[in-house]
């Protein structure tokens, strides 16, 4: 006990609240433990004044021999720390420790640094911000600043940070940025954090540009530890803002490089990892930095690389975590394919490690890589579904994220399935939760069909409805309601839809589980009351005595029986009640005893209805008409039905109504006071935008959104009208570009790459390989220099092993779940024609099942080139990451979106491993379609030239026809358009190789345009132009990308078009048609 200079009060003190057995019985110990401390700081001298002479160094109070008695503490400087440190402990514990507040600031005031210290510790950690004793400790704070002592003045920006509020900076800012000129380097790395919490607290008087001025200049500082200081300075500022910055990744570039290459003193490595805290701040930095910035990331890209693969080469936890920071920047930079292929096979790694913490950095890289390029997804299949069945929990939830992230319309279903599984066995409230909002979120964006999102939205809401916003269930009711909004030919395929959903209910309502939610039953209520009468399985009747039956049960079948509950059950069953056209004893009884409800509102609709069944039964198909719920209601603000009542009250010798002479001024008042207020309003009304249509997965529920108590303007599911607003169909915050002189493409949740291709960096001349890497040990892939980006040796293809039937299964499995992502493999064909499972009601058993996604066509290889001497690099609207995009030596610059003629593939029959035969050198180059590489054709052949038809002036003006009618301009931005491009699996490409008509970008523009399409984007830097358009209504979407290259003389150019659609047909028509326009 005396090795840890404790006193034995305060050793028991710790032992008993260690050893206590309940919250009671520490309390009890802290109510002790505060009467004993308070009177040991409030014992009294002589002259019956509280003693202030315990502080040491303070001045002995007048008292004599008497006082010093009177107060043990004067004697005793270890007790005049340890009980502020015990009052520490009861603030800790929840209890009251002001009494001691006032001997804390007077510490502060000693001239001892360690009872200095302790008092600005205990007033740090107990005084708030709001507390007048903070003003009694400024003007020692300001003598710790400028003290010669570096301890001292440690301690004072120490309390800076914890003590001083907004309305105090100006009293010791001038101080605090006076110590960054301190010879010693930990006051001066003290004092950057300082003045940033200064900055922090008051930006008017620590102004950002004078913070970022001092940063700059520390950054340079010639300690490492100021230098690391100054780091998370600079990452807090540029997460706010990072343009003051972007002139800095030379620097930063060049500190981790020095860092890298062990270049800093020994002490700052860990377990061998050269200052592994250092280097992942830069690299977040630089993630920061380059986030939507080629230029600023074009410098980066070989220091990550290098950076990656030593902290690869020493495998432990410290460059694990170096490597995971590497991927989440390498993923939110501007794309590099050389440094993502790098970052799947880190991730790789984790995934297939048996440490789960490793396992867990996986998921979460391959959740960060696979937003933005979905295709390295593809590789993990296996490991994926192998996440889902561990019994980590923490590993589930991360994994369970990662399905969400990867959602798109072909794995829908499945990944629904899944989230649906673990929703119903998980009784996590948070994870309950999530899941919740996740299902829901990808059930209106990805839908299939109509159906299957009535099914979907029923179970979650008989797995968790109480989680479930009201919305959810006013979107189910207006998409039953409206159905496709296509009044034309889908009127019956709006009555099939109500009557699956009629039902889907009523199979439930006649085995209703013991406890159903709030929204569950409210939405049965509405639905059996609208369609009812739709329903085979169960006769009007049965229904409604099944109503009466669930509104006289328990209250956990009614949601827990809510007053707003029951109103909507009784006037489902009034309305049952009329289409039946009799009433059936069950619902007498039942509104019988709900005419002596409590419920005012209750009571009044009963007594209501009983009169008029009673009375005027006639009138029951106008009081509730059938599927009325969309019609709207006329009212008659004149009342003039009353006319009849007025009249005859009139006859029998009442007074007419006279309107009020007072009204006639308020009226005039109210007219003045318009007059006045119209005055003001300068800005004429805003001109109606055009509908568009096309904008959801699905076409729409039609115009009105009609919902459940009034809820105006709620997100209406898939098949909701094209004006309804709802998350797929938010338009993203346009992004503004770093340098407005080039035209950048933001885009977001695309399934490809886009924007600016890499530059092709030079391989570097052959060096002495460098001997500071974090391991001893190198390989023939390290050294290999990180100029050459996309160089990889080929190997040789691997024997496919026997597969057995459990991987076979999970294999199935995995096509399922990755299905619709570029690169995923084809599913293996079943064993047994046996269906997967699926939701637990019957009516989710035959749409259920797992969708097999069709095999992506073999990418076309393209040729490899020798590079040539690196041009400046382009700004390619549409341009993909190849894995190498280099030039001929003496030919002209690559065209990344040349398209690759191609040819139907044969059925694949087994050939023999050989190595292809070498190309001839006369041959021209074939140039690299991104497309095809990724997948995105479909197969489809580029069609054969046509002969030209008439170039007249009328053919020219003429809008391009599909089905017998016209297409129509598809307004989208260009974030929308990139979204779109991954989503239409139908793509046709055209090479012109010149063309007069569409010589220039301007004039290519104009011929799309005048074909009837919208021009979404044109960037003159690059020739490049992307218009949309839809046809039948919007049922199908097209997507024109179109590339001019001039041609020597001037009068012609190449043109390249790349149509995509969601019909093949349309995609082929089209671009036939712009084919032979452009000649």
């Amino acid at each position: 006990m005396s090795g840890m200079h404790l006193s034995r009060e305060f050793f028991e003190l710790i032992k008993a609240i260690g050893e206590s057995k309940s919250k009671q019985e520490e309390d009890r110990i802290i109510a002790r433990e505060v009467v004993t401390l308070k009177k040991k700081l409030e014992t009294k001298g002589n002259d019956g004044k509280s003693s202030l002479g315990m502080i040491p160094g303070s001045p002995h109070l007048p008292g004599g021999a008497g006082g010093a008695k009177g107060n043990a503490l004067n004697t005793n400087k270890k007790k005049a720390r340890e009980f502020l440190v015990r009052c520490l402990y009861v603030e800790m514990l929840g209890h009251d420790g002001s009494f001691g507040y006032i001997k804390a600031v007077e510490l502060a005031a000693s001239q001892s640094i360690i009872h200095k210290r302790t008092g600005y510790l205990v007033c740090s950690c107990c005084l708030s911000p709001e507390h007048e004793f903070r003003f009694m400790l400024v003007n020692q704070m300001q003598r710790d600043l400028i003290s010669s002592n570096l301890l001292e003045s440690c301690g004072a920006l120490l309390a800076v940070t914890s003590l001083i509020t907004s309305d105090l900076v100006g009293t010791v800012s001038t101080q605090v940025i006076g110590l960054l000129e301190h010879s010693a380097e930990t006051v001066r790395k003290k004092a950057i954090i300082a003045l940033h919490r200064l900055h922090q607290l008051a930006p008017d008087v620590v102004t950002q540009q004078e913070l970022i001025e001092k940063v700059r200049r520390m950054l340079c500082d010639r300690d490492p530890a100021v230098m690391g200081a100054t780091l998370n300075v600079i990452e807090a500022i540029a997460r706010v803002n990072s343009q003051p910055f972007k002139d800095l990744v030379p620097s930063l570039i060049s500190i981790l490089k020095q860092i890298c290459e062990r270049r800093l003193p020994s002490e700052y490595d860990y377990h061998r990892i050269p200052a592994p805290w250092m280097q992942m701040k830069i690299v977040r930095i630089l993630s920061v930095i380059g986030k939507n910035d080629s230029a600023s990331s074009e410098g980066m890209y070989e220091i990550l690389g290098d950076c990656l693969r030593k902290a690869e080469e020493a495998g432990i936890n410290a460059s694990n975590a170096i490597v995971y920071e590497c991927i989440r920047c390498i993923t939110n930079i501007y794309p590099n394919n050389t440094l993502l292929d790098c970052a799947g096979a880190s991730i790789s790694r984790f995934l297939s490690s048996r440490s789960q913490n490793l396992r867990y950095l996986g998921v979460t890289g391959l959740a960060s890589i696979v937003e933005k390029h979905p295709k390295y997804a593809a590789d993990h299949q296996l490991a994926v579904i192998e996440c889902l069945e561990d019994q980590d929990e923490t590993l589930l939830r991360k994994t369970l994220d990662l399905l969400y992230r990867m959602t798109n319309p072909v794995n829908v279903e499945f990944i629904t399935i899944k989230l649906l599984h673990f929703l119903r066995g998980s009784t996590d409230p948070f994870l309950r939760a999530d899941l919740t909002t996740k299902i829901c979120t990808i059930a209106e964006r990805y839908a299939p069909n109509n159906a299957w999102y009535v099914r979907t939205i029923t179970e979650l809401f008989k797995i968790a409805g109480d989680l479930v916003d009201d919305g959810v269930a006013t979107n189910l009711m207006s998409l039953i309601a409206e159905g496709t909004g296509n009044e034309e030919d889908d009127e019956e395929a709006d009555m099939v839809l109500r009557k699956q959903a009629v039902e889907l209910y009523v199979c439930l309502l006649g085995n209703p589980p013991n406890r159903m939610s709030r929204v569950l039953v409210e939405t049965l209520a509405w639905v059996v009351g609208e369609y009812g009468y739709l329903s085979s399985a169960m006769p009007l009747d049965a229904i409604i005595d099944g109503m009466c039956a669930l509104l006289s049960g328990s209250t956990a079948r009614l949601g827990g029986g809510v007053q707003s509950t029951r109103r909507l059950i009784l006037s489902a069953i009034m309305k049952m009640v009329s289409q039946y056209g009799s009433c059936p004893t069950a619902a007498a009884k039942c509104i019988d005893d709900y005419t002596k409800s409590s419920d005012p509102d209750a009571q009044k609709r009963c007594l209501e209805f009983q009169t008029i069944l009673t009375q005027a039964p006639q009138l029951l198909g106008e009081v509730f008409p059938v599927d009325a719920s969309l019609e709207d209601v006329e009212v008659d603000i004149n009342m003039s039905f009353l006319d009849g009542v007025v009249g005859e009250a009139i006859s029998t010798g009442a007074q007419p109504y006279q309107k009020p002479d007072d009204d006639d001024d308020d009226d005039d008042d109210f007219a003045v006071a318009s007059q006045t207020a119209s005055a003001f309003k300068m800005t004429p009304y805003e001109k109606p935008t055009e509908k568009t249509y096309g904008q959801g997965m699905m076409q729409g529920l039609g115009s009105s959104n009609m919902g459940v108590a009034g809820a105006p303007n709620v997100t209406l599911p898939p098949g909701s009208s094209a004006g309804a607003v709802g998350p797929q169909g938010a338009a993203a915050p346009e992004q503004q570009p770093t340098n407005p002189a080039e035209p950048q493409l933001v885009l977001r949740n695309v399934a490809n790459v886009w924007g600016k291709q890499a530059p092709t960096v030079q391989p570097p001349a052959a060096t002495v390989p460098s001997t500071s890497s974090f391991a001893s040990a190198t390989t023939s892939s390290a050294s290999s220099g990180y100029g050459g980006f996309g160089a990889s040796p080929v190997a040789a293809a691997p024997v496919a092993p026997v597969k057995t039937e459990e991987q076979l299964e999970k294999e199935r499995m995995a096509a399922a779940l990755f299905g619709g992502i570029s690169g995923a493999p084809p599913p293996p064909p079943p064993s047994t024609p046996a269906q997967p499972a699926a939701m637990a009601s019957p009516q989710m058993t035959p749409a259920a099942s797992i969708p097999q996604p069709t095999p992506a066509p073999p990418a076309v290889v393209s040729p490899q080139f020798t590079p040539a001497v690196a041009a400046a690099p382009e700004v390619d609207l549409l341009g993909f990451d190849m894995d190498t995009t280099t030039t001929m030596a003496a030919g002209p610059t690559m065209d990344m979106l040349a398209p690759t003629p191609l040819v139907q593939e044969p059925e694949p029959v087994p050939t023999p491993a050989a190595a292809p035969p070498a190309p001839a050198p006369a041959a021209p180059a074939v140039p690299a379609d991104p497309f095809a590489a990724a997948g995105l054709l479909d197969g489809f052949a580029d069609p054969a030239p046509l002969p030209s038809f008439s170039t007249t002036q009328a053919l020219d003006s003429a809008k391009f026809e599909f089905g017998g009618a016209p297409i129509a301009p598809l307004t989208i931005t260009t974030p929308q358009f990139g979204e779109r491009w991954g989503q239409c699996p139908h793509a046709q490409s055209a090479n012109i190789p010149s063309s007069t008509s569409s010589s220039t970008l301007a004039k290519f523009m104009a011929l799309c345009e005048r074909a009837g399409l919208h021009k979404v984007e044109e960037i003159a830097a690059t020739n490049e132009g992307i218009a949309a358009c839809m046809a039948g209504g919007g049922s199908s979407v097209a997507l024109i990308h179109g590339k001019i290259s001039p041609l020597p003389g001037g009068t012609s150019s190449g043109v390249d078009v790349t149509v995509k659609s969601t019909d093949p047909q349309l995609s082929l028509s089209l671009s036939m048609y712009l084919q032979n326009m452009i000649r």
